[in-house]
């Protein structure tokens, strides 16, 4: 029986992101907290200061026999600006910053080559360099966001859901070989 796999993903505000990965067919829990900061345990309130260096992040779980990690990082770099510093619209600060917290070393090589087939897409429509941190989540803690933050847009269907993205396609599969 094959077992779920994990991954991590920053894209400025967790609750659209969220909302984005859980209507995927083969994940099968998401939930959202914070990632790369430096203080144990934080709260939104203190992640919001900026001083503990946590970006707003989902754990997505995932059947892998349904869905390929390939498959979730196209959702990731479509869903929000990756070329945008510590901001996602009107979201600015650390913790709205673009990441990928990878579990094994084929996530990081899958993270980092994606990066590059849609840094290139995008540059031909005039966007920058990419600037999202791709990194091991070795070290890394994942902290879960408190109660009301999980799966915040089922529970408030109109709520905020800040998602800049550039409206560029990920590239097919064809275009990239």
């Amino acid at each position: 029986m094959q077992m779920n796999e994990s991954a991590y993903f920053a894209t400025g505000c967790f609750w659209g992101a969220e909302r984005r990965f859980w209507q995927l067919d083969g994940v099968t829990e998401t939930s959202v907290g914070y990632m790369g900061g430096t203080r144990p345990s934080p709260s939104y309130e203190e992640v919001c200061t900026g001083t503990t260096g946590h970006a707003e992040t989902v754990k997505v779980e995932f059947d892998p026999s349904k869905i390929s990690y390939h498959r979730l990082l196209e959702e990731f770099w479509t869903m929000h600006d990756p070329t945008s510093l510590n901001r996602q619209g009107g979201d600015i600060g650390t913790q709205y910053r673009s990441a990928i917290f990878t579990t094994t070393p084929e996530q990081l090589n899958q993270a980092q080559t994606t990066r590059d087939i849609y840094e290139k897409a995008i540059s031909t429509s005039g966007y920058g360099a990419i600037v999202t941190e791709i990194a091991m989540n070795d070290g890394v803690t994942y902290f879960p966001a408190e109660e009301y933050h999980q799966k915040y847009l089922q529970k408030n269907p109109n709520g905020y859901d800040c998602h800049s993205s550039t409206g560029i396609a990920f590239p097919s599969q064809e275009l990239t070989q």
